[in-house]
């Protein structure tokens, strides 16, 4: 009986050890340096600074097959925004040459005021010119028609008659009633036809 129970204990702890042999072998050989392996790998990569989890990632993305339909979305959202932002792009230029030209043509203006404001100083001195000489000519004109009323009638008509007609008729509108036809006696009837109706006009 004895040799039995060796024989059957024999049998049963060599059975036994075949089983657990290949467990053994198995996650001695296989499981064990795959996982010490893993742990001394990470423990690298995280001294290194390299986030593994990050590139396992996108490694998969770059498998054809292993591409999400959320990647593909992600993608065509970012075709989107990429073309959104090239049109704003595009617009924002246009913006700029038109803001370019705006202040181009604002420069311009204020050029162009400058050159009128000084076009204005020029003409109003101008306009004080004529002024000036305008009341220079009325006080000699003034003085003129004093003199020809000063004058006899006789030595009046022979000098207005010499002068161009404007100037006579410019005299004799100024001069008084009686002097003018005292004046206009002493002249030549022809004369005093002529100025008369210049007169009237």
């Amino acid at each position: 009986m004895v040799k039995q129970t060796k024989q059957k204990t024999g049998e049963f702890s060599t059975t036994e050890k075949k089983s657990i042999g290949i467990f053994q072998v198995l996650l001695l050989w296989v499981l064990i340096p795959l996982l010490f392996a893993s742990a001394v790998l990470l423990i690298i990569a995280k001294v290194a600074d390299v986030n593994v989890f990050d590139k396992a990632g996108e490694w998969t993305k770059s498998i054809p097959f292993l591409q999400k339909d959320e990647d593909k979305e992600e993608t065509q959202t970012d075709l989107v925004l990429g073309e959104r932002v090239v049109s704003l792009q595009a617009e924002i230029q246009n913006k700029e040459a038109e803001l370019t030209k705006i202040q181009s043509d604002l420069e311009n203006a204020n050029k162009d005021k400058v050159n009128l404001l000084a076009k204005q100083q020029e003409l109003l001195a101008e306009i004080e010119m004529l002024k000036s000489a305008k009341n220079d000519s009325q006080k000699d004109m003034k003085e003129i028609i004093t003199t020809f009323e000063s004058m006899s009638p006789k030595s009046a008509a022979p000098v207005l008659t010499k002068m161009s007609d404007a100037e006579a008729i410019q005299i004799l509108s100024k001069l008084k009633p009686d002097t003018l036809a005292s004046i206009l006696e002493k002249m030549s009837p022809e004369d005093a036809a002529k100025y008369t109706s210049l007169l009237t006009k």
